[in-house]
């Protein structure tokens, strides 16, 4: 039976219910989310963002989706669990911000909006509600979003196995080349043909598949590349007596994971082998501390001090990890600033790293659920030294 990717309406229904229950307590009579994850996690319409504003509109009674003609028969294609409300085109002779307007004529309660929204929407969206009491930003969504139903924890599943597909399938690419002899292949070869292979493998395994953007994609980089964190893939070809990090991740239902491993091209030095092994007991630390009832900063703070006490400190350039969800990036965030309690249903990363400048980067990231029993690592790549040696 194919894996299906669409969440249920009945899914939709409690996302909804709950959004309700909160914007009573908050005395919150109209909420408004433009983002485009926060429309996805709403009502299931997953569209190609741009100027062109898409607004879910949710009160006690009714749940509405403003969008523009473009994108009608889109949002009826994928079911989506709200009422649509259509404007023709921006900026519009008919602006977006009047259409919705009227729809709420006379509305004359508080309306809030997403802390996402766009800064430029604001004021048109005030100007849409002058008889409102208020108009306020609120974190209702931002907050319900920390922690995952079991629904969405599938999906995180189902895209962490095709994330660490995504990286044998890298690893095998290099080997067969290795093979062969010759010249390596490039690192934007590698990235093309890994997310190709899963974006392949989505379609010919799933059903129902959500087109997102980013659905399957991620940073190849190697040598002296790979010393920068968010190097981007380019024309370098792989060179045996280097190493290369393969970061790479995809959105199954639009819900997020990845995996990433440094790998050495033949046999790795002494030197090499030392930076190692510092990474690997610094992501090991990281993943362990990932514990329900503890702070976000906790997890950061001991394995970057590990990565401190083992002389590496001018190589250490960033956190832990991030939270994951429909974006890649999202709270909570493991960083010694972030004093979130860790709860059953959150997913973060686990990627401590050291970057050494002209020579190399190495990183390991895991994706991680939250449980009441510890952590529960989705990805399963091997990360031993000798599993990432391709010879």
């Amino acid at each position: 039976m194919a894996f299906s990717q669409r969440l249920g309406a009945d899914f939709y229904a409690k996302i909804q219910t709950e959004i309700r229950k909160r914007m009573a307590a908050e005395g919150i009579d109209l909420l408004l989310l433009d983002s485009n994850d926060d429309v996805i996690y709403t009502t299931g319409f997953s569209h190609y963002t741009t100027e062109r504003p898409v607004v879910f509109a949710i009160t006690a009674s009714d749940a509405f989706l403003l969008l523009p003609e473009l994108e009608r028969t889109h949002a009826v294609h994928q079911h989506i669990a709200a009422e649509p409300i259509v404007y023709f085109e921006f900026p519009g002779i008919d602006p977006w911000n009047a259409v919705l307007g009227r729809k709420f004529a006379g509305f004359k309660g508080t309306v809030a909006y997403g802390q996402a929204i766009s800064l430029a929407r604001v004021k048109p969206i005030e100007g849409s509600f002058p008889n409102a009491e208020r108009v306020i930003p609120s974190e209702i969504v931002q907050q319900m979003r920390l922690r995952k139903h079991p629904e969405e924890i599938a999906l995180h599943r189902e895209a962490a196995r095709l994330s660490d597909r995504m990286v044998e399938a890298g690893v095998e690419m290099i080997r067969e080349a290795m093979r062969k002899g010759g010249t390596l292949p490039s690192e934007v070869e590698i990235e093309s043909y890994v997310s190709r292979d899963a974006m392949r493998t989505m379609h010919e395994e799933h059903e129902d598949v959500m087109l997102v953007q980013g659905l399957a994609s991620g940073l190849v980089y190697s040598g002296p590349r790979s010393a920068f964190p968010h190097g981007m893939p380019t024309g370098h070809p792989v060179k045996i007596g280097e190493s290369i990090i393969l970061s790479l991740g995809c959105r199954v239902g639009a819900r997020a994971s990845e995996s990433e491993r440094t790998f050495f091209i033949g046999e790795p030095s002494k030197l090499q082998e030392q930076h190692y092994s510092v990474a690997y007991e610094a992501q090991r630390m990281a993943t362990a501390a990932l514990i329900a009832g503890h702070t976000c900063a906790s997890a950061d703070d001991l394995a970057l001090a590990y990565i401190r006490e083992s002389g590496m400190s001018k190589y250490l350039l960033h956190r832990v990890g991030h939270g994951m969800g429909i974006m890649f990036h999202e709270a909570p965030w493991v960083e010694g600033g972030d004093q979130t309690i860790l709860e059953p249903g959150m997913i973060t990363s686990s990627e401590p790293a050291i970057f050494v400048p002209d020579f190399a980067g190495y990183r390991i990231a895991d994706t991680i659920l939250i449980t009441g029993e510890g952590p529960d690592s989705l990805t399963l790549y091997p990360r031993k030294i000798e599993d990432v040696i391709i010879a």
